[in-house]
């Protein structure tokens, strides 16, 4: 488990033969496995077949994959254009969260509109998986010690109650590291909390609103822990994620306004239609 030269955690996970499995991998699986899961669970709730689930996640699983990888290739070309046999090595890191979820939307409503399944109903009972799946992946991203933030000491690492583990792995190139995976671990996690908390009270959310609230909460976390980063996707001069999760927040709040704007609104259903006209 312990790299003892480094005192780092070994990201290898298992040897199989040839085949070194990574951490990196097994944990990001295991986010996705409890994230199918727990949307089965809820798609039963609302409706949703297990098998349109199940279906679906065949298709957005692979796409997700790769776009989030194109996603950080794009914006790392100037490395990966000189080594491009290092574009397939996703194992060693460099997957984009905004990218896969870019990819993975697409499919959704590609998915949804060919079974004839309300889209924003599929979203709502995908998001509060999909923040958690995040929390969990993120410690991939801990395991390969990437995602990190500036320069730190180890008094304020020790400050923050961190297990040794932790304190030890954010020893990077021989400098403590903001553990910013963490922060983003940590903040996706309550939002989950949150979501599932509160998705099923009919005076709070619309159809589709659980969803955009999944967008609000984690572009908000997202653009401030991204500031903390020094590994961050750049263009221009700027912090490609800072930028998306403005978009995408300004975004959200103003789907949230424009739906609820009139009292009969056709993205709602007639039952919550008949509520807001009440």
């Amino acid at each position: 488990m312990f790299d003892f030269t480094t005192l780092a955690l070994n990201p290898i996970a298992i040897h199989l033969g040839p085949i070194a499995v990574h951490w990196y991998g097994v944990i990001i699986a295991t986010g996705v496995i409890l994230a199918v899961i727990l949307a089965v669970r809820e798609g039963k709730r609302v409706g949703i077949k297990a098998d349109d689930i199940y279906d679906m996640i065949l298709y957005a699983l692979p796409v997700a994959l790769i776009s989030a990888r194109l996603y950080y290739v794009i914006f790392q070309w100037s490395y990966y254009k000189n080594n491009p046999s290092e574009i397939i090595k996703i194992w060693d890191g460099g997957i984009a969260i905004y990218g896969s979820l870019i990819g993975a939307m697409i499919v959704v409503v590609w998915f949804c509109h060919s079974r004839f399944i309300p889209v924003w109903k599929m979203l709502d009972v995908a998001a509060p998986t999909v923040i958690m799946a995040q929390a969990i992946g993120r410690w991939g991203n801990f395991m390969n010690q990437e995602a990190f933030g500036k320069i730190t000491s180890l008094h304020f690492l020790q400050g923050l109650h961190l297990p040794e583990w932790i304190i030890t792995q954010m020893n990077i190139s021989g400098a403590y590291r903001q553990p910013t995976f963490l922060y983003e671990s940590m903040w996706s996690f309550l939002g989950f909390l949150v979501l599932i908390s509160l998705r099923h009270n009919p005076n709070l959310f619309k159809r589709g609103e659980i969803f955009l609230a999944y967008v609000m909460w984690y572009s908000f976390g997202r653009f401030f822990i991204e500031g903390m980063r020094t590994d961050s996707l750049m263009f221009g001069g700027i912090r490609v994620s800072q930028i998306l999760s403005i978009v995408l927040f300004v975004g959200a709040v103003g789907l949230i306004w424009y739906r609820r704007k009139d009292k009969f609104n056709p993205y709602y259903t007639s039952e919550e239609n008949k509520k807001s006209l009440a």
